[in-house]
């Protein structure tokens, strides 16, 4: 069997995987399991994966950036990379005649390939045209929401993917700014919401703007919820579910998820009182980075990684 390392994994330059060993580990691989990689980006997880497959083992692996392609280890028979969003897990387990899933993992952290191409518009320190898409051939850019949602709908954006105060005020900062010309450049967004910054927490504020937009541009707690959802029926009874969080909106959607089942959180019951949940919790509480992940690769300092069984 072949082994790979953190070490190995930190070279390579697309995305530095969180909680690599210890997510590798959650899935529990059987050597002739099938498993699904449900966000490739620089395939460090699937490596990982395809190191503990044998050889009749198979790895579904999803990425919605085309340029995640490029990271497909050569001759690599056992993987299936699928161009898509993982929402559509159980499609394409049909269309690849894959009937159930021993472990699923999912690394919602935005790779370090996006922000720091900087024309992709997803940081703002770098000036570049208001993009945001993970898939290039989606439509809706970060710039036409910035011009073109009510200021109603703008400060629902904030208020929901951020824990920023006074979201209205800063839906109405974008507002009185596009009305002397439209909104096009990361530099121009951080201009309109300079009113609203706390000069003490601007990165801070900032990274929680631009997360809100890339959130709503890529609809990715909607994307979340159906994968989530998928996930029930896709996985064989004692399959694993591995999800790595990075903020508090999808980490409440995972908890919730994997303590009741459903995405709001509310437990039911049967007639006896015990819980209809699919899932048995592997670890009670999330694991965490250990301070030496963190020195290596401090944005992994606010990964989290829950972990369930289906039942």
């Amino acid at each position: 069997m072949s082994h790979i390392t953190n070490q190995s994994i930190s070279e390579h330059a697309y995305h530095i995987p969180a909680l690599f060993s210890e997510s590798i580990e959650a899935l529990n691989i059987r050597p002739d399991g099938v498993y699904a990689d449900a966000t490739f980006g620089g395939g460090g997880h699937s490596r990982g994966i395809l190191a503990q497959l044998g050889s009749d083992g198979r790895l579904l692996s999803f990425d919605r950036d085309p340029d995640a392609r490029q990271n497909v280890p050569d001759g690599e028979e056992r993987l299936i990379f699928v161009h898509g969003n993982f929402r559509y897990l159980s499609n394409f387990m049909r269309y690849h005649d894959i009937e159930e899933l021993d472990g699923i993992l999912a690394d919602l952290g935005v790779s370090f390939h996006h922000f720091d191409d900087a024309e992709r518009g997803f940081s703002f320190r770098a000036d570049a045209p208001l993009d945001m898409r993970m898939n290039r051939r989606a439509s809706t850019t970060a710039a036409d929401i910035v011009n073109n949602y009510s200021e109603e709908q703008l400060e629902t954006v904030f208020r929901t993917f951020t824990d920023l105060k006074r979201p209205k005020a800063w839906a109405k900062a974008i507002v009185n700014a596009r009305v002397a010309k439209p909104i096009e450049t990361t530099f121009e967004l951080t201009a309109a919401l300079k009113p609203c910054i706390n000069p003490r927490q601007e990165k801070k504020e900032l990274a929680q703007a631009f997360q809100a937009f890339r959130i709503e541009v890529n609809g990715e707690m909607e994307a979340l919820v159906k994968f989530l959802q998928a996930s029930i029926e896709a996985l064989r009874p004692g399959g694993r579910l591995a999800i790595i969080t990075y903020h508090s909106i999808e980490d409440r959607i995972v908890k919730n998820f994997m303590k009741t089942g459903n995405v709001e959180g509310v437990e039911e019951k049967d007639f006896f009182g015990r819980s209809q949940s699919p899932w048995k919790l592997v670890t009670r509480n999330p694991i965490v980075p250990s301070e030496e992940e963190i020195e290596r690769n401090p944005r992994s300092r606010s990964a989290k990684l829950r972990v369930a069984e289906k039942l």
